[in-house]
């Protein structure tokens, strides 16, 4: 049974569209509708959310924001977008994100049913074991491995800044020659890398581990295809091979490329990460470190973006409970050397202690985001969210919840104030949605409490 969130701020289409799917024979177990992308982003955070369906214009937060956000809080919601535009940069931004389809409307009714089936099939496609993947025969698989020459031009490209590549065979090539044989372009990049560890498998890996690393290269293969699906449609992106075990995701962006992105470039890059991390373990059952840089303009500075990531990836063995590491998480400037376990600790004690002040000073204010507490630490959403649980207990978002709930509660028992009074001092646009928040979180009515 699946639960839909539809997601417009005209009433009447949500009703509609809420209506069509409730008769449409599909396995639904709840419809929830919301009116905003903030009451939207409520939902998810608080719901197993299968399918959201969202209208691409709507008032503060746009569709495609809101889809990207829902991303990076859970990598695995599939989506839907309604759009009154044919707007093709709107449709190829909703695609980059893994929208399953961009409707326009008007909507046709069994268009859109059966594009809520196909969304819904993708979920149900079972994941195969890994036994399954290392007994098939060479010849079902599609994806070419990127080739020898090719990894050992692009690792030497980036480890040492060169200015002349040494290829294979002992051939030598300048670096604008070697980026234009790959068909590096940019001239804007970032690098993902990924490290498999296969000693940090998950329970649905079944084989031994001498099989594991006996198979590795196949391992590396599976994790292969995985990134293929995820990005090669609406990426531009070059993969390849820089160690054993690891898999290098150049992305680049032309100038017009990187104009039209439109929403936070970095939490665009930790959304990847963290849908590439959620994939290769749900498919595959091994873990992965996933590294991140920055976005740097121009082939010179391959070789930081290389150090970034490297750099990154080594916190993995720090924070063994966290999986996807942006270089600009860390405050290395601060630092003659890279911190120790305890200088990191102690700065993410005050990360901590920051977004909890910041949260208490402004819980009641309208839209207020995770977003918008990352960047006044300085760190991506995903991050913050990470320490803020683990120093303090609470998900990021349930302590936001828990200070609104808590105002609301003494506002109903100790004034006369009416539901949308309470609702607007607490931080809500809607009063149905502060009631909604207010009966899951006490388990009765404003009204009833007040009783």
């Amino acid at each position: 049974m699946y639960n839909i969130l539809v997601v417009d701020d005209e009433p009447l289409i949500c009703k509609g569209l809420a209506g069509l799917l409730t008769s449409s024979g599909l396995a639904i177990n709840t419809i929830f509708t919301a009116g905003s992308g903030h009451e939207a982003l409520d939902y998810i955070r608080m719901e197993v959310i299968d399918l959201l369906i969202t209208d691409i214009q709507m008032g503060e937060m746009s569709g495609i924001e809101l889809m990207h956000q829902a991303k990076i809080i859970k990598p695995w919601v599939q989506t839907i977008i309604i759009s009154a535009h044919e707007t093709f940069q709107y449709a190829q931004m909703a695609l980059r994100l893994g929208a399953r389809d961009y409707l326009i409307k008007p909507l046709n009714s069994e268009q859109f049913l059966d594009s809520v089936r196909n969304a819904l099939l993708k979920m149900d496609k079972p994941v195969p074991a890994m036994t399954d993947f290392l007994e098939r025969p060479a010849e079902h698989f599609h994806v070419e491995e990127p080739e020898e020459g090719k990894n050992a031009e692009i690792t030497a490209l980036l480890n040492a800044a060169p200015t002349n590549i040494e290829g294979i065979g002992k051939k030598s090539m300048d670096a604008a020659s070697c980026m234009n044989k790959w068909g590096l372009t940019g001239p804007y990049f970032s690098l993902i890398k990924i490290k498999m560890e296969l000693s940090r498998r998950t329970e649905e890996t079944i084989e031994p581990l001498e099989k594991s690393r006996k198979d590795s290269g196949l391992f590396r293969y599976a994790a292969l295809n995985v990134t293929k699906e995820l990005l090669y449609q609406e990426w531009n992106a070059v993969v390849f091979y820089p160690a054993d075990l690891e898999i290098g995701i150049l992305l680049q962006w032309s100038e017009r490329e990187y104009a039209e992105l439109d929403v936070n470039k970095i939490s665009q890059l930790e959304m990847i990460g963290r849908s590439l991390h959620y994939h290769i373990e749900k498919y595959l059952g091994v873990s992965a470190v996933i590294g991140i840089s920055q976005i740097l303009k121009g082939a010179e500075f391959l070789h930081i973006l290389s150090r970034q990531v490297d750099k990154a990836i080594s916190w993995g063995t720090v924070q063994e409970d966290y999986h996807v590491f942006y270089y600009g998480d860390f405050n290395w400037n601060n630092y003659a050397q890279d911190p120790s376990a305890e200088e990191l600790t102690t700065q993410n004690n005050v990360i901590v202690a920051q977004a909890k002040r910041y949260i208490e000073e402004n819980y009641n204010q309208k839209g207020l985001t995770i977003h918008e507490m990352a960047k006044k630490n300085h760190v991506s959403p995903n991050y913050l969210s990470y320490l803020f649980k683990k120093n303090t207990g609470y998900n990021l978002w349930e302590y936001v919840i828990k200070l609104r709930m808590e105002e609301s509660k003494s506002l109903i028992l100790h004034t006369d104030l009416r539901r949308y009074e309470i609702a607007e001092r607490v931080g809500y646009e809607s009063p149905e949605h502060f009631s909604k928040i207010f009966k899951k979180y006490f388990g009765v009515s404003p009204s009833d409490m007040k009783k």
